[in-house]
């Protein structure tokens, strides 16, 4: 089944292997950013049909107590049915359970609107889907699509998870059995289909995951409160996240974790998050190396960091492998609750196999960072049970240029294998204030190529 689904992928273009690569003989006076025009031009949007399915014509009722889950899915499937359009959340308070989008569906949550999702887990039936980069069956996410093609999220108004007011946090501190239970079965190679969890147990559900899905648009909503990752494309192509605010608080409340997904543009974004801002996945350990496909041609431009942990993040679920990722013209402060304790921070470990090639920083800034600006470990976390073989990560290849960081524990940290050492790294035209130690941290890894780089004033040479 994940051969002939990564067969699939490939025909369509997901996994692209060194398309994007310079050629070998030029490849010495190329920049990686050469290519971000090229991504970005084959990023497009999806666009719909000019019809209205108003959620209310379908029995919904904003006053914020009634459940709507089934008006929602009879409006998203007439759309579907008549051949797209826009399913339209007029002003009101709408309570549902989850919502599930087909092929050529705008959800439309207008000024005014806010859409809040059940605090019964009853509300979410089992689906195909991944937790922390293991597929399985289990809760849906509050909204889910799979397979599907031409799907949008957009509008000004909210979408609230009410994450904090559900169990779901709760679960945190019970999850473990399950979660243990969980990555033995992908050890064991045991069907996905029979990998059940969801009502009854503790892995709690992401708030939007679009799965196997192509031309995908979130654009202008507020994305408050989920319960876990906020918008999570799992292998998917074409995607575009646009001018959206996300506001969580508590564990694992990423804002955006693009995960075995090619071609994707999250631009114009707010990341107020308990978690990291953008986390690149894909995959976890032996799951993630049986599905084998790469996150790849990621740009992330123009966005703002509010939050705890990485504005960048890529990892620590990347068995699949990284590749391309461009990060531009961001800036990471303080928030009203968090600053954020990493600019960069790429993180793995023996089980994870992998490689990361290709990460790419340029015209950054960030104040008051706790921890270090830039980190890269290949010694994350790696406590627990032992679920299956050791084997080692790769990580090469990550470029920081126009970097302005005022206030972090260190410029940089490096934290390889004696295995596997971090190689081709290099920082350029960067400077790093109010820096606690002055002197980077360098282990098992090459010292990265410095040019005009300045840490407390002082030029590294």
């Amino acid at each position: 089944m994940a051969n002939g689904r990564r067969d699939f992928l490939k025909a369509t273009g997901l996994v692209a292997a060194g398309l994007m690569l310079p050629n070998a003989a030029h490849a010495a006076e190329a920049s990686p950013w050469d290519q971000v025009p090229l991504i970005l031009a084959r990023i497009v949007p999806p666009t719909f049909p000019d019809a209205t399915f108003d959620v209310t014509a379908y029995g919904a009722k904003g006053d914020g107590k009634t459940k709507n889950t089934e008006a929602f899915r009879k409006a998203i499937e007439a759309c579907n049915k008549a051949g797209g359009g826009r399913v339209v959340v007029p002003s009101g308070s709408f309570l549902t359970g989850a919502v599930t989008l087909l092929s050529n569906v705008n959800l439309v949550v207008s000024a005014g609107a806010t859409v809040k999702f059940s605090t019964d887990p009853k509300d979410y039936p089992r689906v195909f889907t991944r937790w922390q980069g293991i597929e399985c069956m289990n809760f849906s996410p509050f909204i889910y699509a799979r397979g599907q093609r031409n799907v949008a999220i957009t509008g000004a108004g909210t979408i609230d998870g009410q994450g904090p007011s559900g169990p779901w946090f709760d679960y945190d501190g019970k999850r473990g059995p399950d979660w243990d239970r969980l990555q033995q079965m992908a050890v064991d190679n045991v069907p996905v289909t029979s990998r059940t969890f969801g009502s009854g147990h503790f892995l709690k559900p992401n708030m939007i995951q679009l799965y196997e899905c192509q031309n995908v648009l979130v654009e202008g909503v507020n994305l408050r409160n989920p319960a876990m990752w906020t918008i999570h494309p799992v292998l998917a192509r074409n995607v575009t996240v646009r001018n959206v605010k996300v506001y969580s608080r508590g564990g694992m409340v990423d804002g955006c974790d693009p995960e075995a997904s090619s071609d994707v543009h999250i631009t114009g974004c707010q990341f107020d998050t308990g978690d990291d801002g953008v986390a690149v996945k894909s995959g976890r350990d032996t799951d993630g190396r049986r599905i084998g496909v790469p996150s790849e041609n990621i740009v992330i431009q123009n966005c703002t960091h509010l939050g705890r942990w990485g504005a960048l993040t890529v990892g620590s679920e990347m068995s699949g492998g990284v590749r391309n990722v461009f990060f531009e013209d961001c800036t990471i402060r303080k928030g009203s609750s968090y600053s954020a304790f990493h600019v960069l921070y790429i993180k793995t470990n023996k089980r994870r196999g992998g490689t990361v090639d290709g990460v790419h920083a340029r015209r950054i800034k960030a104040s008051g960072v706790q921890r270090e600006a830039i980190s890269v470990t290949l010694n994350y976390s790696l406590t627990g049970p032992g679920f299956g073989p050791i084997v080692n990560p790769t990580v090469r290849n990550i470029t920081v240029e126009d970097m302005t960081v005022d206030g972090a524990s260190y410029a940089w940290s490096l934290d390889g294998l004696s295995e596997s050492r971090i190689t081709g790294m290099s920082i350029a035209n960067s400077t790093f204030t109010k820096i606690t130690n002055a002197t980077p941290k360098v282990k098992n890894a090459t010292k990265p190529a410095c040019t005009n780089v300045k840490i407390n004033g002082k030029t590294v040479t």
